[in-house]
Order: structure tokens, then C-alpha cells, then sequence
């Protein structure tokens, strides 16, 4: 038993020898897994052309950008600096929509225009965003994209739904009177309706917003060609989960624009933005067993990693579930959750920061969730799957002032490269005063 999922190409062996090249703790990505995610979402039906965007926030790593848009995608920014960084990694400004909560002022504005002359689409996400950028747009003839807020949504837990009204993002239907009132004056064309209501929400949810969007699309936006339906298309992490069917989603789009176009005579270009997707299955967390611990024979089973919250935040977040995956020194793989184990104990991952939510597997409520697995042995490998994405971009790496993990590529010829340093301790203070 050497596969640790149904997902992609990396196997146990393949863990234990980047661990001893690259020591742990690290990122380990699918290159193969990446590059078939990609195709997979550029197939999906449409009736009048489709654009995928990847959001950029789910994993920022150049390597990884540049694998994703070498495939065909383009990139959703969620700030300038992100804008900046694709652009770094050879990502030009027309492949960037931007659809952020600053309100770019100064130098920022100078920046952000620029970008915009060199083709960034600006997808503006309030009234004052609108009213800051108005003038460039009209002086410019630059077409812009509008973020609205529903009034409906969906995620995996309350901090993941961006669609209804305890959400702050995008224009809300309440404001849209007067954000239309404020183009309307500077003569500006509104070419694009972007709605994004969550991240993992169920298929349901996302088929309905569909009917919602081109609702809001006829009643307000009659210069629009493109319609965005953002991401958060579901991905399944564990082996209890079932992922989003993208050509089922993809069909009932293309459905509705069809039915759109026959009302309207309005040819619908439709956009996406998945990163969970794209990303999550195609990278690991790697770690080595430092300690283990029991709490009495009324308590847990914990094993001590060398990497916990500093390297994914997402099961003290949002109360994420992730795989594990048990693997010896040797390589060989002891325990998975995708194949069962007869022998599994439960046993609780932790990290090595100062928190008690410092766990790989916690309940809702923050306590230390015990999962069955084969406990391996100190100086073992406790492998986290499902972490491509959400978890290198969003970690908090510093606490405790351990230093941000490096990060390996497991390409497509079966080659290990690294693709991020591990940070140093000099590197962690190198701008403080």
C-alpha cells in the first residue's frame, strides 16, 4: 500500500524521499493533479464562451501561478499586491481581474490605473470605488466589471459565505440605485456583473444563484457581455465528500444563458474563479513526529508534529476537516483514510505552537477532535492532505517566530524541485528597527 489517494501521483515513497532532501516541515505539490484540474474546467460546457480565472488567494506561490496560467487560466486578484506579484510572475496585467476591499488612494491609484492601462480589469466592489476610479474610466474609455452583493450565499461555515447580508463584499442591492447613478453621470460602460456568494457551498446554492445573477443582470446591467458566477465550487478533501459536478454545474449555465440569449438576444460570455478546485488536492503537509503524548486513560492520544497552525489555520478557522496520512521513515505508508485500517487507534495531531487550538482536527466548538489512524513512531511522517490550497497563502507563519516552511514541486516527469526556500530567522527579522 503505497498510494495515499484517488486524486493524483505523489505516493509514499515519493513523501519520504523529499523529506530526507528537503527536511521537514513542507508544502508538497502535484504538478500532474494541477495540470488536470485546469483541463477539467477549461472543458466546461458553455453557450457563448467561458473564462477561468483561478483565485489567487487560494495559493500565491510563483511556481504554482505559473503551472495554472500556462494551462490557459487567468488570474482573480483579491489586492494590488496580488495584481503585483502575478504580474512578477510573468502573468501580464490583461490576464488580472482585480476585485478587492482597498480603496486605492496616492500611490496605489497611480499603480492601479497604470495597471489598467495595460489591460487589468477593475472589478469594482462599492459605490466609492467606483466614484474614486470614474474619471480615469471615462477620460479612458476603460469598460468596468461590478461586484454585487445578492442577498444570498453559501460556504462551509458562516466566514465563508460572501453572499448575504452579514457579508460586506461587493455592492449591495440596497446601494445599487445610486452606484448605476454614478456611472450613469461620467458615461461609464458597465460591461461586466461578477457575483461570488462562497467558498464550498453546496451545488444547489450555486445552480440558484445562477437564475438570481442574470435576474439582477437584466434588471440593471443592460451594456453587460460578461457574466461572472465566481467560484467556490466544492472540492472533496476527505473520503466522505463528494466534489461539485463541474460539467453537470457547467451544463445548467450554459441552460440558462441559452434561455437568456432566447429572451434577450444578449450573448452571455461567462466567467469562473475556482482555487479550492484547481488547488486543494494537489498539495500535502508534510511533517515529522517529534512526540507523543496521552492524556490519561479518560483522555487523547496526541501526536506532537513539527508543524500545526503555522502551516494551515483552516481546522482553527473554519473547523476544516483535512486527510492524514501515516507514514514510516522507510516510506511505507501506515495508515490512510481513504483505504481504512482495522488496526487505527484515535489519536489527535497537534503543532508545535503555544495554543490549544494548535490541532489538525478539531470539533466546531475548538476542542481536539481524536481520528482513527495508525499512530506511527517518533520521527515518522504525518502527512496533512487537502492543503493546496488556503493553507501556505493564508497561515499564520511567524507565530511563535517559527519560520515559513519551504515548498516542493513534484512535477510532472517525477522530478522534485524546490519551488520556495525555507524562510530563516534572519530573514524574520530582517525588518525590524
Amino acid at each position: 500500500m503505497s498510494n495515499l489517494n484517488p486524486f493524483g501521483s505523489i505516493d509514499s515513497q515519493i513523501i519520504a524521499t523529499a523529506a530526507r532532501q528537503f527536511g521537514t516541515p513542507f508544502y508538497l505539490y502535484d504538478e500532474r493533479l494541477l495540470i488536470d484540474k485546469c483541463q477539467r474546467l477549461l472543458a466546461m460546457p458553455h453557450a457563448f464562451g467561458i473564462t477561468v480565472r483561478f483565485a489567487m488567494k487560494a495559493n500565491s506561490t510563483r511556481a504554482i501561478l505559473k503551472i495554472i496560467s500556462g494551462q490557459g487560466l487567468k488570474i482573480d486578484a483579491s489586492s494590488l499586491n496580488e495584481a503585483r506579484r502575478a504580474r512578477l510572475a510573468g502573468i501580464p496585467y490583461g490576464d488580472i481581474l482585480l476585485t478587492t476591499q482597498e480603496a486605492p488612494a496616492g500611490q496605489d491609484m497611480q499603480d492601479l490605473q497604470d495597471m489598467m492601462r495595460q489591460g487589468l480589469r477593475y472589478n469594482v466592489c462599492s459605490a466609492l470605488q467606483l466614484q474614486n476610479i470614474a474619471d480615469f474610466a471615462s477620460e479612458t474609455g476603460t469598460s468596468l466589471s461590478v461586484r454585487v452583493s445578492p442577498g444570498m450565499g453559501a460556504g462551509e461555515s458562516a466566514t465563508r459565505n460572501t453572499g448575504d447580508d452579514y457579508s460586506c463584499f461587493g455592492v449591495h442591492l440596497s446601494d445599487m440605485e445610486r452606484t448605476l447613478a454614478i456611472a450613469k453621470d461620467k458615461g461609464l460602460v458597465l460591461d461586466q456583473l461578477h457575483v461570488h456568494i462562497g467558498s464550498g457551498g453546496s451545488p444547489e446554492i450555486w445552480r440558484a444563484n445562477i437564475v438570481n445573477e442574470l435576474g439582477i443582470l437584466e434588471k440593471y446591467f443592460p451594456d453587460a457581455k460578461i457574466i461572472s458566477f465566481g467560484g467556490g465550487m466544492k472540492e472533496a478533501r476527505m473520503p466522505d465528500e463528494a466534489p461539485a459536478d463541474i460539467l453537470s454545474l457547467g451544463q445548467y449555465a450554459k441552460e440558462k444563458i441559452d434561455l437568456f440569449y432566447q429572451k434577450t438576444s444578449r450573448k452571455m460570455h461567462v466567467e469562473i474563479e475556482p482555487g479550492t478546485y484547481v488547488a486543494a488536492n494537489a498539495g500535502y503537509v508534510v511533517t515529522r513526529v517529534l512526540d507523543k503524548k496521552r492524556t490519561g486513560g479518560d483522555g487523547f492520544l496526541f501526536l506532537v508534529l513539527d508543524g500545526g497552525m503555522e502551516l494551515n489555520a483552516r481546522p482553527l478557522l473554519y473547523g476544516s476537516r483535512h486527510p492524514f496520512y501515516m507514514i514510516s521513515q522507510q516510506g511505507r505508508l501506515l495508515s490512510t483514510e481513504f483505504f481504512g485500517d482495522p488496526g487505527a487507534e484515535l489519536a489527535v495531531p497537534v503543532g508545535r505552537c503555544c495554543e490549544s487550538g494548535d490541532a489538525q482536527s478539531l470539533t466546531p466548538e475548538g476542542l481536539s477532535l481524536p481520528r482513527p489512524m495508525t499512530a506511527p513512531s517518533v520521527g515518522d511522517y504525518a502527512v496533512i492532505g487537502g492543503a493546496g490550497a488556503y493553507c501556505s497563502s493564508m497561515a499564520p507563519m511567524n507565530y511563535n517566530s517559527h519560520v515559513q516552511a519551504g515548498e516542493v514541486l513534484y512535477t510532472r516527469d517525477g522530478n522534485l524541485v524546490e519551488i520556495r526556500r525555507r524562510q530563516t530567522l534572519e530573514q524574520l527579522l530582517a525588518n525590524e528597527i
